[in-house]
């Protein structure tokens, strides 16, 4: 799987997160961003698992940090807010606690525990808890659910790079404040954002 090498490891995480995106994509019969025609709220966490499901929504749903089409709320959730920005009509797909146990005691879970490195652990161990996610039936291991109106307003994209006229460093254009006359970089302006 794909997403797996743009992830790194196989893990069962990651699956979870592509799972997820793709189901958000069917309820709302939307195909996957290209550029910035959809937002993602995931609500992981800071640390390792929340990562690993955040690459596997990233890859199903093309929205990414780099694109600054998705954000994280950090509730250490397994869960996924996907909006149409065109629309503001939005899905929210949770990961159910289903697997949870068959997870936790498999073998690959067990080894991680032992602050063993996803590679160093046996490729029939990993494929297998990647296989029990993947394969397990949609109804047991997400609930989707309604698609609803999201509140919220879009900005619209602001594009281009500027040099500050202080450093002369290439800045984004969002990100110039203007001091006097001239467009700056934040640093430079003074400001603290």
């Amino acid at each position: 799987m794909d997403a797996l090498k743009f992830h790194g490891h196989r893990c069962w995480a990651s699956v979870a997160g592509v799972r997820i995106g793709l189901a958000a994509l069917r309820a709302l019969g939307v195909k996957r961003s290209g550029g910035t025609q959809l937002f993602g709220v995931v609500e992981i966490g800071e640390d390792h698992g929340g990562m690993c499901f955040g690459n596997g929504v990233q890859y199903a749903t093309g929205c990414t940090f780099g694109k600054g089409n998705i954000i994280k709320k950090p509730l250490g959730k397994l869960a996924l807010t996907l909006i149409e920005k065109a629309t503001n009509r939005s899905v929210r797909v949770t990961y159910k606690p289903t697997l949870q146990k068959q997870i936790g005691e498999s073998a690959f879970m067990r080894k991680r525990g032992m602050g063993i490195m996803p590679d160093d652990i046996p490729l029939e161990e990993q494929e297998e808890l990647v296989n029990l996610v993947w394969d397990a039936p949609e109804s047991d291991v997400l609930t989707i659910g309604e698609v609803k109106s999201y509140e919220g307003d879009w900005f619209p994209e602001i594009m281009g790079f500027t040099p500050c006229a202080a450093c002369g460093e290439l800045t984004a254009k969002a990100y110039l404040r203007v001091v006097g006359e001239k467009q700056v970089c934040i640093p430079c302006s003074g400001y603290e954002r």
